[in-house]
């Protein structure tokens, strides 16, 4: 069983804001380098394996987003985090399963690997009358286009997994806010290649849906590429918590 105790060790702590101030320095040294003000990126803390009391603690540090990427998991760290008053931006960042849909819809503030037409109806449907506000949804790219691996297809006429296709089921979605877009740069690709490339896309996409402002890329290994690339969040684990525990 995972662990969702709260108790903050000390020592926890200081390794957590250590690991804030390198990467904050990460951040604000990248903009810097693109010419952009440093308040244009938020930083995710992608605390999947933590436990909750790193959730308790970054937020004390002043972290206010967080990712997750298994509901199993996140349901359970976010009503323990909320339990002792703590209220993160909770973003949904892993492959979700249709029937996790009505799960997740009532912890996250972001979905962000939303990649099929059916994926995001199902969402819609968890989401009305389960929320307050709408559901901000980025939907995946599939930067190489490869069909067998995750993410929407950009310039393809595909009525499930096509981008343009997707991007319209969640902009038509009541219970959604197409926010924006998310990928994770393919193996075996520099990481400037694969974030020019999301540039495009996301500037065709902002083209249609001049809304749909928000650009998921870059963690810990390739977070100046990415923010070079005009990325608003980036999405940091190891860099900022260290090495990761395995689940139990």
């Amino acid at each position: 069983m995972t662990d969702f105790s709260i108790a903050v060790r000390p020592e926890r702590r200081v390794e957590l804001a250590a690991g804030l101030t390198r990467v904050r320095a990460r951040i604000a040294d990248a903009c810097a380098a693109a010419g952009r003000p440093a308040d244009e990126v938020t930083l995710v803390a992608v605390t999947k394996t933590y436990p909750a009391a790193d959730v308790v603690a970054l937020a004390g540090l002043g972290v206010t987003d967080v990712g997750e990427n298994r509901d199993q998991e996140a349901a359970g760290k976010a009503a323990a985090v909320a339990g002792v008053g703590t209220v993160p931006r909770w973003h949904f960042i892993g492959q979700l399963q249709r029937n996790k849909a009505r799960s997740v819809v009532r912890y996250a503030d972001v979905v962000q690997s939303v990649d099929s037409v059916r994926l995001a109806a199902a969402l819609d449907t968890a989401a009305t009358g389960a929320r307050d506000r709408p559901l901000d949804v980025l939907v995946q790219v599939s930067v190489d286009g490869d069909p067998a691996r995750g993410g929407a297809l950009p310039g393809v006429a595909d009525p499930e997994r096509g981008l343009d296709r997707v991007a319209a089921a969640v902009a038509g979605a009541g219970g959604l806010r197409l926010a924006g877009l998310m990928a994770v740069a393919p193996l075996g690709w520099e990481p400037d290649r694969a974030f020019a490339r999301l540039a495009e896309v996301a500037a065709r996409l902002r083209a249609d849906h001049p809304g749909a402002s928000v650009l998921s890329a870059g963690m810990s290994g390739d977070l100046e590429s990415a923010i070079r690339h005009g990325a608003t969040h980036v999405r940091v684990g190891s860099a900022l918590l260290g090495m990761r525990p395995t689940l139990g």
